[in-house]
């Protein structure tokens, strides 16, 4: 009879200036470069790209929500490490900047000037709407 799947995993989450959290969690969801990945215990391995979203995780049958920005992950069936550029939590969300580089963003996308870098004005957009989303201050 196969042995019964863990209940936990382990997740390390680092960035280049911090260790951001280390713990056993129910469940991780994190932005890879071609979509969402859902982990649970004793998942396959896997090794991904990160891409700008947010990361959440759930302990103690409660999900925390952060902002992500670039970085890899590495999925083991026992642990998930994550080093990610940027990790923020929602308390840590400036919404007035995220806000104001939004609104230049999307005056940028709009701007018919051939001197606009538009693959970083989209960047910049999903930077901001994605924190706008994680600080909860999406639709205000």
């Amino acid at each position: 009879m196969p042995e019964p799947l863990p209940k936990v995993i382990h997740l390390e989450i680092v960035t280049p200036d911090r260790f951001f959290f280390r713990g056993e969690v129910e469940a991780v969801t994190v932005p890879g470069v071609t979509g969402y990945l859902g982990i649970l215990p004793g998942h396959a391995p896997l090794l991904s790209e990160l891409r700008i979203g947010v990361i959440s995780y759930r302990t103690a049958g409660e999900e925390v929500r952060l902002f992500c920005s670039w970085g890899f992950v590495e999925v083991l069936p026992d642990r998930v490490s994550v080093l990610a550029e940027i990790i923020e939590k929602p308390e840590e969300i400036d919404v007035a900047r995220a806000r104001q580089k939004k609104e230049e963003a999307e005056k940028l996308l709009r701007s018919k000037s051939p001197d606009v870098d538009y693959g970083q004005a989209v960047i910049s957009l999903e930077k901001a709407t994605t924190r706008l989303e994680v600080a909860g201050a999406a639709k205000s």
